[in-house]
């Protein structure tokens, strides 16, 4: 008796390559909106046999975490700094597609999953930090992952040789930059503050961002937000017509901060101050925005999108006039790695917002764009 056709061209190598789809489709999608049928289609092969491989989509997540952040760990064998960032780099680059799982998808990891994967990261980050001078500093070590983690954010297309050599040296000057220098000014920097919640409506926008950066939009539920404001659920229809209305006028929100920003701060100095000020002073506003923009209708997100990409091009801008050999995308890239910079060392920092952590996390961002 011979093998059907399909039993003869199944690879052997199914299982990664599966995993290799999902993390991609999770990282674009987001994972409560990516479904097993989606990732199945990606791979080639029908649902049925997907399950044969993950009983189900959470047990598919938390493999794609597994295999990726394995992925880190095994690249920090290198000795040396160049050696280890190198090496993480290249694997950063490799699987660029999958990456952005990490930044805000974990969350939904169950806490035992969540507590695994941490510990695997702080491995990384112990590695790349004892290969600092001096050795031990894991404030540097985590910024400099945060400009090799940050090209998993955006879609910046540039040569791969290219691209992983401005990645590097990135990650290398961040690494280098000694955050004492800092001469305290970023600490000044002074934002326009959201408005007050003086209406109902502005009272459940108020009360939502936190939960929807804590728990995720696609789980916090409509009575929650409406407990929050002490309102019965049914009531906050007279304010907006779904919860997805409460998202984008969160989004709106972040935006509109970050464009009176730019206004203010017109220098790379001061605009990277002014984005440190902004990521404490409204870190659940921006981890939504963040987070959760890939998730709206394509007629909701667009303005949006367009809104970030005005915000960009005036650090493009200004970071081109201060390095003109730089072409638009790899100034792009360096933005993004600065932002990198800012969300990984402020997560580190816990968001505890004092005048010397923005002034540090300034001051490493800063050196991202090496100007």
């Amino acid at each position: 008796m011979t093998a059907g056709p399909t039993a003869a061209t199944r690879p052997h190598n199914r299982k990664q390559l599966i995993v290799e789809a999902a993390g991609q489709v999770f990282s674009e999608r987001g994972y409560h909106a990516a479904s097993m049928e989606e990732i199945a289609a990606a791979v080639g092969i029908s649902a049925a046999a997907l399950y044969r491989h993950f009983p189900n989509k959470y047990a598919l997540f938390a493999g794609c975490a597994d295999v990726m952040v394995d992925r880190l760990v095994a690249a920090t064998a290198d000795p040396g700094p160049a050696g280890v960032l190198a090496a993480l780099t290249r694997v950063t680059v490799a699987h660029r597609a999958s990456g952005g799982l990490y930044r805000w998808e974990a969350r939904y990891l169950e806490r035992d999953d969540r507590r695994r994967l941490r510990a695997k990261f702080d491995q990384v980050v112990s590695r790349v930090a004892a290969t600092l001078q001096p050795p031990g500093e894991r404030l540097r070590a985590v910024a400099a992952l945060g400009v090799i983690g940050s090209v998993t954010m955006h879609h910046t297309s540039i040569a791969q040789r290219r691209l992983e050599e401005m990645l590097l040296a990135s990650a290398l000057r961040v690494a280098a930059t000694d955050p004492s220098s800092a001469d305290g000014s970023a600490a000044l920097v002074e934002l326009p503050a959201p408005p007050v919640p003086r209406t109902r409506r502005a009272e459940i926008l108020a009360a939502a961002i936190p939960l929807f950066a804590r728990d995720g939009f696609a789980t916090v539920t409509n009575g929650q937000i409406a407990q929050a404001v002490g309102l019965a659920p049914s009531a906050l229809y007279r304010h907006y017509p779904g919860k997805i209305d409460i998202l984008v006028a969160a989004c709106l929100q972040a935006a509109g901060l970050l464009s009176q920003a730019v206004d203010r701060h017109p220098s790379l100095t001061t605009l990277t101050a002014a984005y440190v000020a902004y990521s404490f002073e409204h870190n659940a506003l921006n981890s939504v925005a963040e987070a959760e923009i890939r998730g709206l209708p394509a007629g909701l997100r667009r303005p949006l999108i367009l809104a970030q990409r005005e915000y960009i091009a005036v650090w493009e801008q200004q970071l081109r006039a201060a390095r003109p050999e730089l072409d638009p995308r790899q100034a792009r890239l360096l933005v993004h790695a600065n932002f990198g910079v800012v969300v990984e060392a402020g997560r580190a920092l816990r968001w505890q917002d004092t005048p010397g952590h923005r002034d540090t996390v300034t001051a490493l961002a800063v050196g991202a764009l090496n100007f």
